[in-house]
């Protein structure tokens, strides 16, 4: 079975009824690593390894997905990115950590971003990887641009029929997304592959239900911070594709609009950036932990 080696796995409750599956390694200033879509925490096995020679690093599984518990209920709040980066701050403390340095990779990377909006004074550092903040992500995605967020638009109808597709060929789509958004189909070997498979299939509707979020009250939230002023306090990387020049907006300027104290980069690899490029995030992130 696909792990990272060295690291124990815990089950810790963060609310009533919900406890997160998390991978633990390494001694020092803690940093929390949060997976995509369709992944687990095994997406940062490579750079896990890596930056517990000298921190303590964690790497759950998100509310609803991989090993986690996944709600039955799935309302807007259950599965809104508040929710689940209260998750995140409760498994911290929970690990005897405070404050901690957090990094995101898709999905994660919005829960991350919620997380430095909500616990400014818990995030030390945040590390956002090819995403966009959701409320900016909504605004950019406009004709033909849209086709590539599909599924954006499909997990964000009313419950019943996303489910119901997406349950019938559960591999065939979140295989889809494996093979078309890497850069490197080695950087995902056929046991992690498999392991990620088999993780989708068995959490088909609160997977939908984090996208239907996203579509709703997810961006509620990020509109009143908008409103209010609320930006990100601490030191912020941003890791992306060139997504923003194929489609007609300027990624680095959407994000300075939440950052004072923003790095913002391109990686040339595919999506899949923490296993395709491992050594380039490592030092990405070692690098914003001395800001």
């Amino acid at each position: 079975m696909a792990a990272i080696p060295g690291f124990a796995h815990h089950r810790i409750p963060v609310a009533e009824g919900v406890s997160l599956n998390a991978a633990v390694g390494g001694s020092g200033a803690p940093i929390v690593l949060l997976h995509g879509f369709p992944q687990t925490h095994l997406m940062w096995r490579h750079v896990a390894a890596d930056l517990a020679a000298d921190h303590t690093v964690i790497c759950p599984d998100l509310r609803g997905y991989g090993d986690s518990d996944k709600p039955a209920e799935t309302g807007p709040e259950v599965y809104s990115k508040r929710t689940m980066a209260a998750d995140i701050v409760a498994l911290a403390r929970a690990l005897g950590h405070d404050r901690f340095a957090l990094a995101g990779h898709d999905r994660g990377a919005l829960v991350a971003f919620r997380a430095g909006l909500d616990h400014a004074d818990t995030v030390t550092h945040l590390a956002c990887l090819d995403v966009l903040p959701t409320l900016d992500m909504w605004g950019v995605m406009r004709g033909v641009s849209a086709a590539v967020g599909f599924h954006l638009y499909l997990m964000a109808q009313p419950p019943g029929l996303p489910e119901r597709m997406i349950a019938a060929s559960a591999d065939e789509f979140f295989g889809h997304f494996l093979d078309l958004w890497t850069g490197d189909p080695q950087a995902v070997p056929a046991d992690v592959r498999a392991a990620y498979l088999a993780a989708c299939r068995n959490a088909v509707p609160s997977i939908v239900a984090d996208y239907r979020a996203s579509a709703g009250i997810d961006v509620a939230h990020d509109e009143a911070d908008r409103a209010s002023g609320n930006r990100l306090r601490m030191p912020v990387t941003v890791l992306q594709q060139d997504w923003g020049a194929a489609l007609g907006y300027d990624a680095a300027a959407l994000w300075r609009a939440w950052a004072s104290d923003l790095h913002h980069a391109t990686v040339t690899c595919g999506h899949f950036m923490a296993e395709e490029a491992p050594a380039e995030i490592a030092k990405a992130l070692r690098d914003l932990l001395t800001r």
